[in-house]
């Protein structure tokens, strides 16, 4: 089905005809998998008689000769249940970090706290990058954070300037999500260990009726599609440089930077764990990237994975 794919994704009209020539199958073939891009990829085909076969809209995918600049391997699937759990996969099996694992579509994609993240074809960056960290617990302090940072400045170059980060692992325009990351960890922390870091970036998505929270995309901030390829490898080159200065100066010497694109300091907020809750205003970060609260006129800190930061009173 990719080969059809790649046959119509320049948006014009192509016949069966021709497109069964092409890959060397009967018009009545190319039917039936014109059928199956519909119902598994959700896509909207036209059909004109005496014309052929039209995509609704022209389709960009991901190429391995764009994304050769990439500065990790780059593995890519047409569909996976989500690129973290098939990074997994890919560590149980053996394979050697740092590489990337990435995905057209995933038909369980996962962010925070078990939400779903939805993941329609050829529209976003569904992105997992693995590495190996040997003995360094202080590799691990403020990661997600220094992630966020990587992402928020990809944004920037491909015209998302209101971007801003949401302690620990979100993305926004004004109140709106626009990427989530997500961290899984696998081997003792201690000693050996591997670090999955699950990227979702909404690139050109336009309509996505089944989320439920408020989102958007860059092709809807910059008002026209974004090269997904480019946009990849410029994530890669990003991380690279964010990933390194934290090897080497540790995330107390980013702190800063990371607070000054926080979009929610000084703002009042709401921290829920499980079924309690803490409001308070929000101070910052501290040098291992936990939250910083006043509450009730006294610094307190948060961290952990299964913290949520809601805003209060809209102020």
């Amino acid at each position: 089905m990719l080969t059809l794919l790649k046959l119509l994704k320049d948006g014009r009209f192509h016949s069966g005809q021709a497109l069964g020539a092409a890959l060397g199958i009967s018009r009545s073939a190319v039917w039936k998998q014109l059928q199956r891009l519909e119902a598994d990829l959700n896509l909207s085909i036209h059909k004109v008689r005496g014309r052929g076969y039209q995509l609704a809209a022209p389709l960009e995918l991901l190429e391995r000769d764009q994304l050769a600049e990439s500065p990790y391997p780059v593995f890519i699937h047409e569909s996976l249940d989500s690129t973290n759990a098939e990074a997994l996969r890919e560590i149980s099996g053996g394979a050697q970090a740092p590489f990337v694992i990435l995905a057209e579509q995933q038909s369980a994609g996962r962010g925070r706290r078990g939400r779903k993240w939805i993941s329609p074809f050829a529209e976003n960056i569904y992105y997992s990058l693995v590495l190996r960290i040997d003995g360094g617990m202080r590799q691990l302090e403020g990661l997600s954070l220094i992630v966020g940072l990587a992402v928020l400045s990809s944004l920037r170059e491909f015209g998302s300037c209101d971007a801003g980060l949401k302690w620990p692992n979100d993305v926004l325009v004004g109140n709106k999500k626009i990427a989530g990351i997500l961290l899984e960890l696998v081997g003792d922390p201690a000693d050996v260990c591997h670090v999955v870091i699950g990227i979702g970036i909404n690139v050109n998505m336009m309509v996505a009726s089944d989320v439920d929270q408020s989102w958007t995309s860059l092709r809807l901030e910059a008002g026209q599609a974004i090269n997904r390829n480019e946009l990849i490898v410029a994530l890669g080159r990003n991380l690279q440089g964010y990933l390194i200065r934290h090897e080497a100066e540790g995330f107390a010497a980013i702190q800063a930077e990371w607070e000054s694109n926080h979009l929610w300091q000084g703002r009042e907020v709401t921290l829920i764990a499980g079924t309690h809750t803490v409001d308070g205003v929000v101070a910052g970060v501290d040098q291992q990237g936990a939250l910083r609260l006043n509450v009730a006129g006294q610094e307190k800190v948060f961290s952990g994975g299964e913290l949520s930061l809601r805003l209060r009173h809209d102020s």
